[in-house]
């Protein structure tokens, strides 16, 4: 699927301009789904925590039972050599990619000595501080650990995030507020979420049903460093019906403000504008 126009894919050892085809009608990634990837930014002239992007594929690899091909450094250092193909002030999605081509002993399990690699950067703009969503409710829930792999950022999991926001468009809003099997809430169909009350500022804490994301994590730092309380706090829909501002983090906008939850109506405030400022700040340090 591509999104944006200008793609560039090193596969196989080599660099292809464009939508390149990587994946065989029977590589186990195709058949059953034993695909992870990754997503960084680049924006601006800056490629905020690609360190941390490239170490959480291949952990996501790990966890799903094969082995990723590439360092660290040797991702970043693709990573580099890749985006010098594009403008210098172009926003670029990155997102390395593994999956198996063979399954071992019982078909559906990874062959870890078949991982295949690629790297697709594609040209896409970051969108305007002021672009924001609107949320509702959705039937659909996330995984905990023991339904899915959700301790990685599989592509199998996604496909429930796609009857999420199915549900929500279907309703007039963009994005869906999701809750974990226990009824707390987890995150959005699409990104981590905060909430802001009376000065002090909350997010679902991790219970194993979605994974901290590492945008999530550096504005909880930039935040709590800039004096703010942040809470990582079981919280439930009613929380966010009740609060003062709601955003969103996550890595293809960095900070989303929500403006409406259901028929609860938001202004984009002070504690959602300073996020945004406080990681622009950062990432251009």
């Amino acid at each position: 699927m591509a999104v944006g126009e200008i793609i560039w894919t090193y596969f196989n050892g080599a660099w292809h301009q464009g939508n390149l085809p990587v994946m065989n009608a029977a590589d186990h990634g195709t058949w059953l789904g034993s695909l992870v990837f990754d997503g960084a930014r680049s924006f601006e002239g800056v490629v905020p925590d690609l360190d941390r992007h490239c170490a959480r594929v291949n952990n996501s690899a790990r966890v799903m039972g094969y082995n990723p091909t590439l360092s660290v450094d040797e991702l970043i250092a693709l990573t580099t050599e890749g985006l010098e193909k594009f403008a210098p002030d172009a926003a670029v999605y990155i997102r390395p990619m593994y999956w198996t081509k063979e399954g071992g002993k019982g078909v559906v399990i990874p062959d870890p000595e078949s991982t295949e690699f690629c790297l697709c950067l594609e040209q896409l703009p970051m969108a305007p501080a002021t672009a924001s969503q609107t949320l509702c409710r959705t039937r659909f829930v996330r995984p905990m650990v023991s339904m899915a792999p959700v301790d990685a950022k599989a592509a199998c999991l996604y496909p429930n995030n796609g009857r999420m926001m199915r549900e929500a468009q279907a309703r007039g809003y963009n994005n869906a507020i999701v809750a974990d099997a226990l009824g707390n809430i987890a995150e959005t169909a699409t990104a981590n979420i905060f909430l802001a009350k009376d000065g002090v500022i909350r997010t679902p804490v991790p219970n194993g049903t979605f994974l901290d994301g590492i945008t999530r994590q550096r504005v909880i730092k930039l935040l709590r460093e800039a004096g703010r309380s942040v809470e990582e706090v079981t919280l439930s829909f009613d929380d966010f019906l009740q609060a003062d501002e709601v955003f969103l983090s996550g890595n293809i906008t960095k900070i989303t403000p929500i403006v409406k939850v259901e028929d609860r109506e938001y202004e984009i405030g002070p504690v959602t504008t300073l996020a945004r400022d406080l990681y622009w700040k950062w990432a251009k340090a």
